[in-house]
Formats: structure tokens, C-alpha cells, sequence
């Protein structure tokens, strides 16, 4: 129920972070911050407060892990900060299922986004950056559905 009411919410987020990671090789922080209210402000009346507060912890573990990775070189600032944003929207227990269907998205979306850049796909958006960066990959084209997938999972199927 709650992942019906947040889908909406986030939805347009989602598909607005995998643009611009693709146009700019960046996740924005007006993005990341407005996903974070978006579960500050609607998870509050959608929660038990003991799970709401959980939740929220989840943000601040993965925030710290992201700063961590994102130190050593492995992640995108903006990935870090965008993983850490969509922490508070996964029930733990979902972990067994969210891996899987991120790395499908990850599969796909890096499949579509070769495809799209060494044929005449990239026509359609000439200028965008992620054209042009070699081996990087814009990792909200994976991140920004993967959380929209989900929740829509959630909300199709969750108990």
C-alpha cells in the first residue's frame, strides 16, 4: 500500500535522474534532496513511526557506505547520494529482490545505452555528454528505474 502511494511521488524523479545523467553525466541535488523529502514528508503518514524512523536510518548507513565507496573511486558522487535517497523506500527484507532486479536493469540499461551510442540512435540527442565519456556508464539510467521498478513491484505485489 505504502509503494502505491510513494510511486507517484517518485515516479517522475526517476525518469528526470536517468536524463540527466544521460545529457550530463551528472545526478542532480535538487533530485536527490526532493526523492529524500518525497519519503520525509508522505513515509511519515504511511509508516509506523518505529519503522518510519528505520527507514530514515537507512538513508544515513548508505549515505556513509556511498561517501566511503565514492572516496576509494568506485561510485559517482551522485550515485552515492542518489542510492542513499532511495535507501528509505526499500524494506530490508526486499534486498533478496532488489539486487536481482538491479542488476537487470543495470544489464539492460547498459545494453540499450551502448547500442544507442555506437549507432545512429545517438542522432536523436547529439550533444548529450554520456556520448562522449569512453568506458563511464551514467549509472542513473540503471538507479532511477530500478526504484521505480520496484515500488511498482511493491505496489503490484507487496503485501
Amino acid at each position: 500500500m505504502a509503494a502505491a502511494w510513494l510511486l507517484p511521488f517518485v515516479l517522475p524523479l526517476c525518469f528526470y535522474v536517468a536524463f540527466t545523467d544521460l545529457r550530463e553525466m551528472r545526478i542532480t541535488n535538487q533530485a536527490v534532496i526532493a526523492i529524500a523529502l518525497v519519503f520525509v514528508i508522505v513515509g511519515f503518514f504511511l509508516f509506523p513511526f518505529q519503522t518510519y524512523l528505520w527507514q530514515l536510518a537507512q538513508l544515513a548507513i548508505v549515505l556513509v557506505v556511498g561517501i566511503v565507496l565514492n572516496a576509494a573511486g568506485a561510485v559517482g558522487a551522485g550515485d552515492a547520494k542518489f542510492a542513499a535517497a532511495a535507501a528509505p523506500f526499500v524494506a530490508i527484507g526486499d534486498l533478496r529482490l532488489l539486487l536481482p532486479l538491479f542488476a537487470a536493469v543495470l544489464l539492460a540499461s547498459y545494453g540499450a545505452h551502448r547500442l544507442a551510442k555506437y549507432t545512429a540512435l545517438r542522432n536523436l540527442a547529439p550533444h548529450w555528454e554520456s556520448w562522449e565519456q569512453g568506458r563511464k556508464f551514467p549509472m542513473g539510467l540503471a538507479l532511477g528505474p530500478t526504484l521505480a521498478l520496484y515500488l511498482g513491484l511493491a505496489a503490484l505485489y507487496g503485501s
